[in-house]
């Protein structure tokens, strides 16, 4: 439960769910792909767009848990369309190696990388997960800005959900332990950690809009490093590299 949080220009708050951003909302014809489908956000997130009509592919890494959850989705939505697609990371492994070598010649990594064994910086795994976060936004912006100029009529953002009562932490005994207890009262529930990607996705008040940064199921300000395109397009050119 959220429990300070007022509504934003969208009309939609921390505390809205991702049932109530797509109210009424015919997603009938649109297909999504949705990673870390087999759990949590994820579930969720496939569950309420394949209840607006939306064809859902679920891309996860066990398909036992996958196949699960499609059946409790057609289960409680008999005419919802939700197929699984096993999500191959076997490739991670040639681009570990090739950031490795990168890295070992004095390049910088630090914008994807920082546990190969050559980075000279101690591993921080909350620093990893910020570094990443922060590479979500450039990238979205990045993108963004490459389909505006190919004149592709798609469009790239980026979100974050908020801070949500999931197993995310279920490694790490005190942060568990906060969220099974007083992290219930201010932390936020699934429904409502799905809410602003089901309003990105779906919302008619986000047609044509790219390149930015969401939460709350409104347009949000990232800090700045997150408007810095002059970063985002080095993480461009670097990840372009790795995929060569």
């Amino acid at each position: 439960m959220w429990l300070f949080s007022r509504k934003g220009p969208s009309g939609f708050s921390a505390s809205s769910t991702a049932e109530e951003v797509t109210q009424g909302i015919d997603g009938t014809g649109l297909t999504a792909i949705v990673t870390g489908a087999s759990s949590g956000i994820g579930t969720e997130t496939a569950r309420v767009l394949a209840l607006r009509g939306v064809h859902v592919i679920m891309a996860v890494r066990n398909m036992a848990a996958g196949k699960d959850v499609r059946e409790a989705i057609v289960k409680e939505i008999p005419s919802a369309k939700v197929d699984a697609m096993e999500l191959d990371v076997s490739s991670l492994a040639s681009v570990r190696k090739f950031a490795s070598e990168y890295n070992s010649q004095g390049r910088p990594l630090n914008i994807l990388m920082t546990g190969n064994g050559n980075n000279k910086h101690r591993y921080n795994s909350f620093g990893a997960y910020g570094q990443s976060k922060l590479a979500n936004i450039l990238h979205a912006k990045e993108l963004a800005k490459h389909l505006k100029e190919d004149g592709v009529n798609i469009t790239a953002n980026s979100l974050h959900p908020g801070s949500i009562v999931t197993n995310l932490f279920r490694y790490n005994g005190i942060l568990r332990g906060f969220c099974n207890t007083v992290g219930k009262l201010v932390l936020k529930n699934i429904p409502q950690g799905a809410a602003t990607t089901c309003y990105v996705a779906l919302h008619p008040q986000v047609q044509g809009v790219s390149g930015e940064y969401f939460s709350d199921s409104n347009i949000y300000k990232p800090n700045s490093q997150g408007q810095n395109m002059e970063l985002a397009k080095k993480l461009w050119d670097f990840s372009m590299n790795l995929v060569k």
